[in-house]
């Protein structure tokens, strides 16, 4: 499958957004998916295995960051990193393959949700608190159950791009985490406040998307 058909193919599993016409940070992240899901299809590689590991790696975010308050954070972002690649890839694997299912995406969405949980968890563990932790959390499960209910009442696409997508939050979890690690290493004192900063920062971002996308939905369907 050449890299034309896999975007025609992933448009198709992605309410028509074309990744072709994405920004370059976007399209270039799906190609390396594609790059690297490709030769894991042929290998027979399950796409639900490559989305248990993700998952899998997620978790390891928090332990590691309460393990250690200093040098965690930073290992948290490379296994973040990874995590994020792996969600790409499990999706270039199975469409490569010829193998994505409605099941597959299924479990993809909840890996994904779980992973974010994992994320907030860790920035919880690096003295960010608790509540706003939990607002984040419930504000992007929010713009994901907005968006699903809104397919499933008629909509035909996906609405909007919004910014609180999950590119987003991978990417506030992943500079999130370095930030705080940077800090643990200056003072320790300051792990705390730039967790809660970026928490901070997940929640306006989130909060905003989800702002964005019931407009989106309101125009769609009204």
């Amino acid at each position: 499958m050449t890299w034309d058909e896999y975007a025609v193919a992933w448009s198709a599993l992605h309410g028509g957004f074309d990744p072709r016409r994405a920004s370059l940070f976007v399209r270039g992240w799906l190609r390396l998916a594609y790059l690297i899901g490709r030769p894991l299809g042929r290998l027979g590689v399950p796409p639900t295995a490559v989305t248990v590991t993700g998952l899998l790696i997620c978790a390891c975010v928090p332990l590691v960051v309460l393990a250690d308050r200093t040098a965690g954070p930073l290992a948290g972002a490379a296994l973040v990193l990874v995590a994020g690649v792996a969600d790409s890839v499990d999706g270039a694997v199975a469409v490569t393959s010829g193998r994505a299912t409605r099941l597959g995406h299924l479990y993809d969405s909840v890996a994904d949700r779980l992973g974010e949980a994992a994320w907030l968890a860790a920035f919880w563990a690096a003295g960010a608190f608790g509540w706003l932790v939990v607002i984040a959390g419930a504000l992007s499960w929010l713009h994901e159950y907005v968006r699903a209910r809104a397919t499933a009442g008629g909509m035909r696409d996906i609405g909007v791009v919004t910014i609180g997508e999950r590119p987003s939050r991978v990417s506030i979890a992943l500079v999130g985490l370095l930030l705080t690690g940077a800090g643990a290493l200056l003072a320790p004192e300051l792990a705390a406040g730039t967790a809660t900063l970026v928490t901070v920062v997940w929640v306006l971002f989130a909060g905003y998307g989800l702002c964005q996308l019931i407009a989106a939905v309101r125009r769609a369907l009204v």
